[in-house]
């Protein structure tokens, strides 16, 4: 008796504790069970098994010229089912102190049905200002995106990605200022798989940011009134694609770095049961942003094989509109153009970087109830594929399509 008095007086004393070391915090938890069932009409460039979609493959003729890439496809998941919890914490002298942990069961490469961090970040703000230091969405990102069932969130016209940053935002009664260094953890940039020159084989890996000393930068100005808010912004990354070479036989460092400058405008209007939106990207080597492009191979030194590279510049835009509440439709439309290099190019190194155009037309659909949203969306998409000219440019192209449907339950707390 005396022995289980102890261990209850031991569990009280540890909550008290536990109750004194809260005392000026708030959490708010939430979260989502959501159901994706979709159906391609062609195999597509795609991660998590397909529910993160990208563009239609290119045809691959077997044998009898059957397309090995033309067979349909469908898939049933919860993988993005997520918790979630908000905290307010108590002041800092003058300072409001926040933070947000969120976690899916997505994983990563092709490991899924594993918790996944989404959002991890902690915010001080004071005065109008706001530093932010975790991860969450990536600047290009940004606070206008596409309102669709779809979770690739319009990728690869609308820059995707959730990233480790330090990000700093001012803001008066119409203008924001953001300013962000950020750095590579889920998704990351593309590079050479092999310290070989001219190699055009690629691997997704932090290493070719870590290595390179320098993290990305993104700068941006929003103008905010009543339901609108419009803005543009310009990233700038530089990343090490080797640290070493292996020449005729031999190993050698090498010092090799490739920067590129991105620009993007983008504007969101709410009024009433409408909502539109838009955004216009000039990417320049953005892959880890979950869309095409990479760079170039334009010089090498013939005693090492140290390589010089050129970023390959794509042009990429959306527009979305959105009616309704309770009964809700939406239209969306992509437009993706590959510009090519600056330079003549001797080998291209980058996701498909064989592509010429992307276009997509999405209709949709959802019945909205307090806590719950059925939807279902169709998907026009097509790619032009082709060989890349000297400047890394495709020509001679020819057209894939892709037909998508996919219907969605979703049930929110």
């Amino acid at each position: 008796m005396k022995k289980r008095f102890f261990v209850l007086a031991a569990l009280v004393g540890m909550s008290a504790g536990a109750m004194a070391q809260k005392k000026g915090f708030d959490y708010t938890f939430y979260g989502q069970v959501r159901t994706d069932v979709f159906y391609n009409s062609r195999s597509n460039s795609e991660t998590v098994d397909g529910l993160f979609y990208m563009y239609p493959k290119d045809v691959n003729p077997d044998a009898d010229g059957n397309d090995l890439n033309g067979k349909a496809n469908n898939g049933f998941y919860v993988l993005y089912t997520r918790l979630g919890v908000d905290v307010k914490g108590p002041m800092l002298g003058k300072i409001k102190t926040s933070a947000k942990v969120e976690a899916d069961f997505r994983g990563s490469g092709t490991s899924y049905s594993t918790v996944r961090i989404r959002h991890a970040y902690f915010n001080l703000a004071w005065n109008g200002s706001a530093l932010l230091v975790g991860q969450t969405w990536h600047p290009l990102y940004g606070d206008v995106a596409p309102d669709i069932l779809n979770l690739n969130m319009g990728a690869p016209y609308q820059p995707f990605s959730r990233a480790p940053q330090i990000r700093y935002k001012f803001n008066t009664k119409h203008f924001g200022l953001t300013a962000a260094a950020i750095g590579q953890s889920q998704y990351l940039s593309v590079g050479p798989s092999s310290d070989v020159p001219g190699t055009t084989s690629t691997v997704k890996s932090q290493s070719f940011l870590k290595n390179s000393l320098v993290p990305e930068f993104y700068l941006g100005l929003d103008y905010k009134a009543t339901g609108l808010i419009a803005g543009v912004g310009a990233h700038l990354s530089s990343m090490t694609p080797r640290t070493q070479s292996v020449y005729n036989d031999k190993t050698y460092e090498v010092n090799e770095r490739v920067t590129s400058v991105s620009a993007e405008a983008h504007v969101k209007y709410v009024h009433g049961l409408w909502l539109m939106a838009a955004k216009s990207v000039l990417g320049s080597n953005l892959t880890q942003t979950s869309t095409v492009g990479g760079y170039g191979i334009t010089a090498t030194d013939a005693r090492t094989g140290e390589q010089e590279y050129t970023p390959l510049r794509v042009s990429h835009t959306w527009v979305n509109v959105v009616y309704g509440r309770k009964w809700r439709g939406g239209i969306f439309g992509g437009y993706l153009k590959n510009l090519g290099a600056k330079e003549n190019v001797s080998g291209l190194i980058g996701t498909g970087t064989n592509i010429d155009q992307l276009t997509t037309a999405t209709a949709e659909l959802t019945y909205n109830l307090p806590n719950w949203k059925f939807g279902a969306e169709y998907s026009w998409i097509a790619a032009w594929y082709g060989n890349n000219d000297a400047k890394g440019k495709v020509i001679d192209t020819h057209q894939v399509d892709n037909h998508r449907i996919v219907l969605t339950a979703l049930f929110q707390f």
